[in-house]
């Protein structure tokens, strides 16, 4: 059992907590039971995983973790990226947040069969925060990196208020969703480029606007509803 704080693989932990480390080695962490089990189930192996009281002792697992004292399990593994791709997807450019590119990430795995796609400014997906936000979808529907020029199939930039309504679009699949970051929205670029424009239509006497990975969620699943009979459905 690990009893020194100076564990190299405890160390290991710490360093994947900085995003240059994780892209230095193609290493991320994994902690909680959850998420282990989820990476198991996606036939992730491990390359370490240390279980508090068995293999470590509880409380220097839960000095290297971002979860605190409630840490069981923390797993080490290599990262995957997809490729680009599927009837739906989702591509990404400026977001920052890791908690919304998890979330997205797992939106996607909910409804579309293609990855979600990062572009340029966004943040790390296999962050521990975005690992977390994405409730094992990471494993399961690995990220995919591309440049928005590299993207297949028809592309639709979804704005705060550009365009139609998107339940009122026709298009032909590949369909790739297109969302930028809160603020900025997306680029000049990439909203004059793309395929279509649409936005989602809110209530008049609602918010201004959505969180991005609301925003995709809600996307997501329009662009599903009704159109796909074999999916699976939870109630």
């Amino acid at each position: 059992m690990i009893t020194s704080a100076h564990n190299e693989q405890l160390k290991t932990i710490r360093k994947l907590h900085e995003r240059r480390q994780r892209e230095r080695t193609g290493l991320f962490v994994a902690e909680g039971e959850d998420l282990v089990d989820a990476a198991q189930e996606a036939g992730f192996e491990p390359v370490a995983l240390l279980v508090a009281g068995r293999d470590v002792e509880p409380a220097l697992l839960a000095a290297v973790t971002t979860l605190g004292s409630g840490t069981r399990v923390v797993g080490i593994y290599r990262q995957r990226w997809s490729r680009p791709g599927g009837d739906l997807s989702v591509y990404l450019d400026g977001v920052g947040d890791p908690g919304n590119i998890g979330t997205i990430v797992r939106a996607a795995h909910a409804f579309a069969d293609g990855a979600v796609v990062l572009g340029p400014g966004c943040a790390d997906p296999y962050s521990p925060k975005a690992v977390r936000a994405s409730m094992g979808s990471v494993f399961a529907r690995p990220p995919a990196r591309a440049a928005f020029a590299e993207l297949a199939g028809t592309t639709v930039a979804l704005e705060r208020d550009g365009g139609p309504p998107l339940a009122s679009l026709v298009a032909e699949a590949p369909l790739v969703l297109c969302l930028g970051a809160e603020r900025e929205g997306l680029p000049a670029l990439i909203a004059n480029g793309a395929s279509m424009r649409a936005h989602i239509p809110l209530r008049p006497d609602g918010p201004n606007s959505l969180n991005v990975a609301m925003a995709a969620t809600v996307a997501l699943y329009e662009c599903t509803r009704g159109r796909d009979p074999a999916r699976r459905h939870n109630g």
